[in-house]
């Protein structure tokens, strides 16, 4: 039984109430009956007493011996049920019935013989040492002709008294047990009935707080309870359309933050990172367990950001700045924005990436500066070889030809410049359609070789083909992949000094056909070999020979046009290996 439910609480005051009415009923009934009992006994008493007193007038008028008391009074004790008492005018005792009379003090002084000389009679109720227990004593006063001759004293056990109390106190008891049976089992059954409605709404909020939104009550009553359920159903409809408002609008504003480019932190002002969206966990490289709940500076690690923030948290204002991570690579534009409502103090922290614009950018500054160069380069030969031309060589006329040859030569590896730029321009917009169709490896590589192989002998070289004859065809545009593969070609022998050798392989994985180029020349640095496919770029100008830069960048496009990729891997001073991968073609 657990006694903080609701109907306990309103059972308990009701039989509380009633044994404690019971209990104050039983002392007052106590005492009114012991005071009714003792009335009555004083008036019993006092008509016994007179009663006596009037059959001892004789004796005492005679003034015999005790014994002629005893006698008397030994006949009326037993008639009457009392103790009789004879005492002399003087206080000796004369007779008693339940004691001898020589054994016995001086009664003068007892409060019922003072009252008895005093007014006639006279009553008292006080402990018997003779008899060991309460008593109630009347006495009364004999005369004799008038004169005071003693004292015939009645005496009755209290014990009579308690027995009838004891009677009344078991009554009322047992009055009480039904009383109380009765109550707690009325109360009971009112409060089950008044906490019904409460139980119900109890289940019903427990049901809700546990997913079910569409619990609701059953109006039993038009009272206060009925009115309680209509209210209580009624906030229940309007916390679902909330909820279901909310839920809409977070995940909605999930969808965002899950598929936002940009990173998003929330921050409080406890410098604690309370949301993060994934592309903030890929920029900072980390987890959302190692994020939420940490503080600014174990997530991010970089003082310029924690300097945003805290410029952010302490003006109240939207704060910007750049960030360069340099131990990830990235180019970050953070933007702290103050929030408004609950959480003032907290601040959203947005990152940006701009390591691809700003990568971008520096491929254009590169650009323009590359193609500045290779174009300053003719360009001022021409004009240089015109304006001799023009100062008189033109009378010399073997030198004005080899003048116009120059020129010639300079105007067409500028045309040359010029068409490649457009080539590549054509095929990184899709504008040249590619003719794939299923191709042997032999018939991609031997002709471009065979193109390449008077090169080689000029320049010193072994050029070398490694072909497995199980080589599966490939889906590609012939003549693009032999234009590729010239382009690796021409590198590799411009860059192998005499007496090295460039070797072309290819070998097949499950889905694709890899080939390679590899020589033994000068080799790439490091630092730049992720660089070498960008348009222009040169890896060293001082030994990059007369090209345009633009080879290695129209390899690249056209592979990725074929669906495939193309990587570098060299050594300084040892020589470096092309691959580029191709997917085989489907078996019919």
């Amino acid at each position: 039984m657990r006694l903080h439910r609701i109907r306990w609480r309103i059972a308990l005051p009701y039989v509380v109430l009633i044994l404690v009415t019971m209990a104050a009923l039983a002392v007052y009934l106590s005492g009114l009956l012991r005071s009714a009992y003792l009335d009555q006994l004083q008036v019993r008493l006092g008509h016994e007493s007179l009663l006596l007193a009037d059959a001892m007038g004789p004796a005492f008028r005679r003034q015999g011996p005790p014994e002629a008391y005893t006698d008397t009074i030994q006949h009326y004790a037993q008639l009457l049920g009392a103790r009789v008492t004879v005492i002399a005018a003087d206080g000796t005792v004369l007779a008693d019935t339940e004691e001898s009379p020589g054994r016995m003090d001086n009664h003068l002084y007892r409060p019922e013989v003072q009252r008895a000389l005093a007014v006639g009679q006279g009553s008292a109720i006080r402990y018997s040492d003779t008899v060991g227990y309460d008593m109630m004593y009347l006495a009364t006063l004999v005369t004799v002709d008038g004169q005071p001759k003693g004292i015939v004293r009645v005496a009755l056990s209290m014990r009579e008294i308690g027995t009838h109390i004891a009677r009344l106190h078991s009554t009322i008891l047992v009055a009480t047990i039904v009383a109380a049976a009765l109550a707690l089992l009325l109360s009971v059954g009112i409060a089950e009935r008044a906490g019904r409605p409460v139980r119900w709404l109890t289940e019903t909020v427990q049901r809700m707080a546990a997913g079910d939104l569409n619990a609701r009550l059953v109006p039993t009553t038009h009272d206060e309870v009925g009115t309680l359920t209509a209210a209580f159903n009624g906030m229940a409809d309007h916390l679902r359309e909330t909820i279901t408002s909310l839920d809409q609008e977070r995940g909605r504003l999930a969808t965002v933050l899950e598929h936002m480019a940009d990173g998003a932190l929330i921050v409080d002002g406890q410098e604690r990172v309370r949301l993060v969206n994934p592309a903030a966990l890929r920029l900072l490289d980390t987890t959302a367990e190692r994020a939420l709940g940490r503080t600014l500076a174990e997530v991010v690690r970089h003082h310029q950001i924690i300097g945003v923030w805290r410029s952010c948290h302490e003006v109240g204002e939207e704060q910007v700045d750049l960030v360069e991570v340099v131990r990830q690579g990235l180019f970050l534009q953070v933007v702290a924005t103050p929030l408004s409502g609950r959480e003032p103090q907290g601040c959203l922290l947005i990152l940006q990436d701009l390591t691809r614009v700003r990568r971008l950018e520096t491929v254009r500054r590169d650009f323009i500066s590359n193609i500045s160069h290779e174009l300053r380069t003719p360009l001022a030969s021409v004009k240089a070889l015109t304006e001799t031309l023009r100062d008189g060589a033109l009378e010399d006329r073997p030198a004005a030809q080899r003048f116009l040859e120059r020129m010639e030569i300079e105007v067409d590896a500028m045309t040359q410049m010029v068409e490649e730029l457009l080539e590549l321009s054509r095929i990184e917009s899709g504008r040249v359609p590619l003719h794939l169709e299923s191709t042997a490896v032999a018939a991609a590589v031997l002709p471009s070789v065979d193109r390449l192989r008077p090169q080689a002998d000029r320049a010193a070289l072994q050029l070398s083909v490694v072909l497995p004859s199980d080589l599966p065809p490939v889906l590609a545009d012939v003549e693009r992949i032999q234009q590729v593969l010239a382009n690796l070609l021409h590198n590799a022998i411009k860059f192998t000094p005499a007496g090295g050798v460039v070797t072309v392989s290819a070998s097949a994985t499950d889905d694709e056909v890899i080939f390679s180029v590899r020589d033994t020349g000068v080799g790439i640095p490091a630092e730049v070999l992720p660089r070498i496919f960008e348009r222009f770029f040169k890896a060293d100008r001082s030994r990059s020979g007369g090209g345009t830069g633009l080879g290695l960048s129209i390899a690249k496009h056209v592979v990725q046009a074929h669906g495939g990729r193309i990587w570098a891997e060299s050594v300084e001073g040892e020589g470096s290996t092309f691959y580029f991968a191709l997917p085989t073609a489907p078996t019919s």
